[in-house]
């Protein structure tokens, strides 16, 4: 899709969350991914943490971040699968003004490309929150790319047409 070059980059502010019981920081790959792309693409890294997969710590985990009006735009990796375990997106469903179904189906025709219908076990979703979004892919470092490269890169770029989310931030608290 097309960049307008007349119009101005607007970094966003980005906050990366991993959901992992067996990762920290030395073996965040995926986080690690995310924040190599975020900051190549001129984004701003607000803040990064691991979490468990627990539903309670990645709620709080957003909340926190919902009321920073320092970040605009949170980013998970993990827990997105069907296990027991994967609960990410009952997490984002807690914390959800408005789901965004389109990002989730895109990720997953994208997916397909790569991993065929093994996609369909992943739930990747989206929402907006008290106006921030949150984005959350799974957590394999070929799905982050595949997330970030596919649809993040050019929706959280402010000179994207025909759209971007970027220019949407202004009117998300519309009432």
């Amino acid at each position: 899709m097309p960049i307008d070059a007349s119009l101005a980059f607007l970094p966003v502010r980005i906050a990366v969350l991993t959901v992992s019981d067996t990762r920290g920081p030395a073996e965040d790959r995926s986080g690690d991914t995310l924040v190599a792309r975020l900051r190549e693409a001129g984004h701003v890294l607000a803040d990064r943490a691991i979490v468990r997969d627990d539903t309670e710590l990645i709620v709080a985990r957003l909340h926190g971040w919902i009321d920073d009006p320092q970040i605009d735009c949170i980013i998970t990796t993990g827990g997105t699968g069907v296990t027991g375990r994967d609960v990410t997106p009952e997490a984002i469903e807690r914390v959800a003004d408005k789901l965004i179904p389109g990002f989730g189906e895109l990720f997953r025709w994208l997916s397909f490309q790569t991993i065929g219908t093994s996609t369909v076990q992943s739930r990747a979703c989206a929402c907006v929150s008290r106006g921030t979004y949150i984005f959350a892919l799974p957590g394999s470092t070929g799905a982050v790319k595949d997330g970030w490269d596919g649809i993040l890169r050019d929706q959280l770029d402010s000179r994207h047409r025909p759209c971007n989310f970027v220019e949407l931030m202004p009117r998300l608290m519309e009432r």
